[in-house]
């Protein structure tokens, strides 16, 4: 990889390409733009184009009339069934917490009229200022192709979307200026669901044989609907089961036989994707860290390398698409415990962990995990621990190995508990098990019909908000906040505010 600087560039200079690719049916595809942290002063951009490209680079610079840098690689890969290429090129050596406009050099044709993207880039360790961030789980593709006001047969009526209500994508566009970075820990798009939905009467009918053309449609609308948040916040990604399988979505015993090459073992994610694993020690889009501001964020990786012969239930590792592991043997466990032990708490005094699958819920489970993880969460004083899976929202109360922190969010000595899955997907939302977990605090599920996302606020050392965010409108459904007696600064808040 090479970066230049002092590259004089004029808008009418730059050539776009778009080579269209023979399986190509859906015109309308964009560029896909999308970016991710590369440390407090990398920044990873990735876009999609029809053809390989030999050299993809993109351009950059503070103002949006002097582009006068340059990046380039040769990362442009695809796989067997995918209709595009994906390209990713890290630009290194930016200021922190710095704005920053750039432009791929290679965009698609209907892409070419929008002028250059900005980003900014990542508050470093040590800066107490506040700030918001986003945090989506099971999030699918929206509209005729997803989540939608019709659905197939079988689909409860709560689970579909009224006329004119604005989904979580659209929550998440309107709401862009309010938070620094999107966090998205598994299960993206559902693509999978292809054949879910054409079963139960809601897509066109296909051949299995043509199977792959619907998966990929539904692949790349998502990603088209998410372009107008991922060309300015970055986009951190996770590991889900979802992102493993070719038709999943509960048909039951076709797995085996139509998965095509292509749409199994995570190929679709390790492809488009490019996470700070170099910059962590992580491996792959797996599981990494990143610093941001007063915060140090983990994402680990709930469907594969769980360590010590641990496989959990259902997941892509146990199931039929032999998906994964990713590493050695307990090389997982290994990283988190190291990272964990290194965090520098007064630069970085919180420490919050997100995986695809939860263990304290009034409904799915994954013991495995918990095994995996929630000790080397309890020895390094983890703060939150955030999930998805099961389609609902459900706040708990901190736990430590199955007991109630008796501080509550006053200052407890165990990890607080969060699963939001409920950001909306082709057939919605879940049911709680009743009678609900001791340690249940506030949920909703498809009895209630509404989607969301969760918005955490770092308000200084001491004082986390985290709100549910009602896509339909935008109101704050429910908001708790935790005091942790970190030493670090000033309580300027009420210890352990909640509503």
């Amino acid at each position: 990889m090479r970066q230049f600087s002092c590259f004089p560039v004029l808008a009418a200079g730059i050539t776009f390409v778009s080579h269209v690719h023979g399986l190509v049916s859906n015109s309308s595809i964009n560029s896909q733009t999308r970016i991710a942290y590369a440390g407090s002063t990398g920044m990873t951009v990735s876009w999609n184009t029809f053809s390989k490209i030999d050299r993809p680079t993109v351009l950059y610079g503070e103002s949006p009339f002097a582009l006068t840098n340059w990046a380039t690689s040769d990362v442009s890969v695809t796989y067997n069934t995918s209709l595009t290429y994906n390209n990713h090129v890290k630009i290194t050596g930016l200021k922190p917490d710095t704005w920053y406009y750039y432009l791929p050099t290679s965009l698609m044709k209907n892409d070419t009229s929008a002028g250059p993207y900005k980003f900014k880039t990542s508050k470093p360790a040590g800066d107490f200022d506040p700030y918001s961030i986003a945090v989506v789980v099971d999030m699918g593709t929206m509209g005729p192709e997803g989540l939608y006001t019709s659905a197939g047969k079988g689909v409860s009526p709560n689970n579909i979307l009224a006329p004119g209500e604005n989904n979580t994508i659209q929550s998440l566009t309107a709401a862009v200026h309010d938070f620094e970075f999107l966090w998205h820990p598994g299960d993206l798009a559902y693509a999978d669901y292809w054949l879910k939905e054409e079963i139960q009467g809601f897509e066109p009918n296909t051949t299995i044989e043509d199977g792959y053309k619907v998966y990929e449609s539904i692949l790349n609308e998502f990603y088209d609907e998410m372009t107008p948040i991922t060309t300015s916040k970055p986009w951190m990604v996770g590991p889900g089961n979802h992102e493993a399988n070719c038709d999943n979505g509960g048909t039951g015993g076709y797995t085996a036989s139509i998965c095509m090459p292509g749409q199994t073992n995570f190929t679709g994610f390790i492809n488009h994707f490019r996470m700070p694993s170099d910059e962590s020690g992580g491996v792959g889009n797996f599981w990494y860290s990143f610093d941001y501001g007063m915060t140090h964020f983990v994402q680990y990786d709930t469907e594969t390398d769980l360590g010590h012969g641990l496989i959990a239930p259902d997941s892509p590792e146990g199931g039929s698409e032999d998906s994964g592991p990713f590493a050695v043997a307990d090389a997982q466990a290994k990283w988190i415990a190291a990272d964990l032990a290194k965090v520098d708490r007064s630069k970085t005094p919180w420490v919050v962990v997100a995986g695809h699958r939860p263990w304290y819920s009034s409904g799915s489970i994954c013991t495995a995990c918990q095994e995996a993880f929630e000790s080397v969460f309890i020895q390094n004083n983890v703060d939150l621990v955030l999930s998805g899976h099961f389609h609902v929202y459900e706040r708990n109360a901190p736990i430590k190995n199955g007991t109630i922190d008796p501080n509550e969010l006053n200052n407890p000595s165990s990890p607080w508990y969060i699963t939001n899955g409920a950001a909306g997907h082709y057939d919605g939302l879940d049911s709680f098990t009743y009678p609900l977990q001791p340690y249940h605090r506030y949920g909703l599920s498809t009895d209630d019909g509404i989607y969301g996302w969760s918005k955490l606020t770092f308000h200084n050392c001491t004082h986390l908000t985290h709100e549910f965010i009602n896509s339909a409108n935008g109101s704050v459904l429910d908001t708790a906040t935790l005091y942790r007696d970190h030493e670090c600064g000033r309580r300027l808040w009420p210890k352990g505010e909640s509503n």
